[in-house]
């Protein structure tokens, strides 16, 4: 079941809110929870025990980390007893020196508990997803020394969303380990948090303290709540079912058989690619926060606006957000702290000055950060690429600041002018579209030769000659595409202005609203992609 069929907005959903407000508040976390793992069983069946065990692992962790808490301050309590009566200098240094020492005991063992608790839950991940990734990579290496394969490939099944909730989890244990939040010890809640059905397939990433209060204390339904939540969910359908489905011809089209193509046309499916990525991810977003907003319940945005980016830095602080904060919160700042950099950091300060000792210590605590993102997409070489082809772009950001800033300073350019905002803008979108090639491609050497291909018989009347109407889509098709794109580009650039146009929306008079409702829903119904010459199509990001 995805989040776009009939079933779920017109059965499940709906049966999930009347059973919610059915019942008695301090009840509707359990009606949340049956209906995820309702929800979560109907796609991925006997599956569903990863999730369950994940649930119970990151509990207990959980649990297991205060108790050595407790047992610190209790152990220290009775140090500062044993010592009340003394006051001879020498003793409370001593003192001093024994609490010390009961911290760092505690310490240690509250962080093997955590690497135990992280290796246990990265493990049955890693194992799942990126097995027959190693193992193929394995044998090609023997097989090329001469030696016969070592490892045989095998079927394993994913749990859908399995990337979503371990990183959650880990999360979960690290704030405890940190002391960000309490430890939860009702297994329920927990539960709850890891499984809530609308993010469960694609989330966004939430951290424990976003949404574990409100998933728990089962505030009543509200007539404007279910509102804005469905207004949300068919704006949402609007981006996926009218753009990015359409555009879901055109790209497989080309990507399939990108042999028989180059210049034009290559451009032409990096930049469809693009958008029917982001039309069909912002929009399951829409759903998936609509879905949760008709029960009150407000989850992270996953997007602000990404093509309004003027550099790679802050697309990245605008496109997946959620991941792109889970990374910076559990793997870049942990590393840009570690002992290891810290003595770079001193050692390069000293011998090769400020600036290089500042750029070694950005690469250190980027390269896992962007390693991680891209495997964590799946295991493909093309993946990876994509993560070390930000990293690169980062890096030298970083490297070229001060030119910048001399420059900017030099010649007392305006940042917020058009004259300079539009070419970083349109250098942002260059990078983005050539990312996104390597990421659609299939695999990364046909990444590299779609790349090539772009700059070979580089023809613009392929655009009209019927080249690419010969693709699976008509001048119709098209022409529903760029409308919908030109809707979709002026309410991003509303809120970028800081005008919401579903708040709008919402205080808006009755006919007024309803007009918007209708409209909507008929531009669904009657521009969207399916019947005849279509077909229903997978969510991307349920794959990752």
């Amino acid at each position: 079941m995805s989040y776009t069929v009939n079933i779920y907005l017109f059965l499940f959903l709906p049966a999930a809110l009347l059973a919610y407000q059915a019942v008695p508040k301090q009840k509707r976390w359990v009606v949340l929870l049956g209906f995820s793992y309702l929800f979560f069983f109907m796609i991925s069946k006997t599956l569903i025990v990863f999730l369950i065990g994940t649930t119970i692992m990151t509990h207990y962790i959980g649990v297991w980390l205060s108790c050595l808490k407790q047992q610190c301050r209790q152990e220290l309590d009775q140090t500062e007893k044993m010592s009340e009566n003394r006051v001879r200098e020498s003793e409370q240094i001593d003192k001093r020196e024994l609490k010390k020492a009961i911290k760092n005991k505690y310490k240690k063992r509250e962080r093997a508990v955590l690497i135990i608790g992280i290796l246990l839950l990265l493990s049955v991940l890693v194992y799942l997803k990126y097995y027959n990734f190693f193992a193929e990579n394995v044998n090609l290496l023997v097989k090329a020394s001469g030696g016969e394969a070592v490892l045989t490939a095998k079927k394993l099944l994913l749990p859908i969303g399995i990337s979503f909730y371990t990183l959650q989890a880990i999360g979960y244990m690290a704030d405890v380990y940190w002391e960000k939040i309490r430890p939860e010890m009702h297994l329920g809640k927990m539960a709850l948090f890891l499984s809530f059905f609308p993010q469960i397939m694609e989330g966004p990433i939430c951290r424990y303290s976003d949404t574990a209060e409100a998933l728990w204390k089962g505030g009543n339904l509200t007539g404007s709540n279910i509102a804005a939540g469905y207004l949300r969910i068919f704006w949402g359908l609007f981006k996926k079912i009218v753009i990015a489905d359409r555009l879901y011809v055109l790209v497989t089209a080309i990507y399939d058989h990108y042999e028989n193509y180059s210049g034009m046309m290559i451009a032409v499916a990096a930049v469809a690619y693009t958008v029917q990525l982001y039309m069909e991810f912002s929009g399951c977003m829409d759903i998936v926060i609509g879905s949760g907003r008709a029960f009150g319940i407000i989850l992270p945005e996953n997007f602000r606006q990404p093509f309004a980016a003027r550099n790679a830095a802050d697309f990245w602080r605008r496109w997946h957000i959620t991941l792109g904060i889970w990374l910076k919160t559990y793997v870049f700042y942990p590393v840009s702290v570690s002992q290891a950099v810290k003595r770079w950091n001193s050692f390069s300060r000293k011998r090769l000055g400020k600036y290089a000792a500042k750029l070694g210590t950005t690469a250190l605590a980027l390269f896992p950060v962007w390693l991680i993102n891209g495997l964590w997409h799946g295991a493909r070489w093309s993946y990876i690429f994509y993560g070390m082809y930000y990293f690169v772009i980062l890096l030298a950001g970083a490297a070229l600041e001060p030119v910048r800033e001399k420059v900017i300073k030099t010649f007392h350019a305006d940042e917020n002018a058009w004259y300079w905002r539009m070419p970083q803008t349109l250098k942002t979108w260059v990078i983005i579209f050539a990312g996104e090639l390597f990421f659609r491609a299939n695999g990364l050497r046909a990444g590299i030769k779609m790349f090539l291909s772009m700059f070979q018989n580089f023809h613009f009347q392929t655009l009209w000659d019927g080249t690419l109407l010969n693709q699976g889509i008509d001048m119709a098709d098209i022409l529903v595409i760029c409308a919908g794109c030109v809707i979709v580009g002026i309410v991003g650039v509303l809120k970028e202005r800081n005008i919401h146009v579903g708040e709008r929306i919402g205080k808006a008079k009755l006919p007024v609203r309803w007009l918007v409702y209708y409209s909507l829903i008929f531009a669904v119904l009657i521009f969207g992609a399916y019947g005849a010459g279509y077909q229903q199509v997978d969510l991307i990001y349920a794959g990752f």
